[in-house]
C-alpha cells in the first residue's frame, strides 16, 4: 500500500497541510486566491507567476501572499 505524503507549509504566518504532491498553483487555487491581485513570495524569493505552475511545495516552506489594494 502507497502511503500518502503529507506535507506542512506556513502562509501568511499560518500552518496549513496539503497531501500528496502540490504545486504552487494548486495551493492558490484551493485557497481561492486569485493571482492576478496578489505578489508571491516563497522562502524570501518573489515568484515570477509565470512560473508558478512548475513549483513544488515542499515539507516547511514559507509562503507570504501579498493582496494589492487601489486607493487614491
Amino acid at each position: 500500500m502507497k502511503k500518502v505524503k503529507k506535507i506542512k507549509i506556513k502562509v501568511n504566518g499560518k500552518m496549513k497541510s496539503f497531501i500528496g504532491d502540490y504545486i504552487l498553483s494548486d495551493m492558490l487555487k484551493r485557497l481561492k486566491i486569485p493571482i492576478n491581485k496578489v505578489a508571491i513570495e516563497m522562502n524570501e524569493e518573489i515568484i515570477d507567476k509565470k512560473k508558478i505552475d512548475k513549483i513544488k511545495l515542499k515539507q516547511n516552506d514559507k509562503i507570504e501572499i501579498v493582496h494589492f489594494i487601489g486607493g487614491g
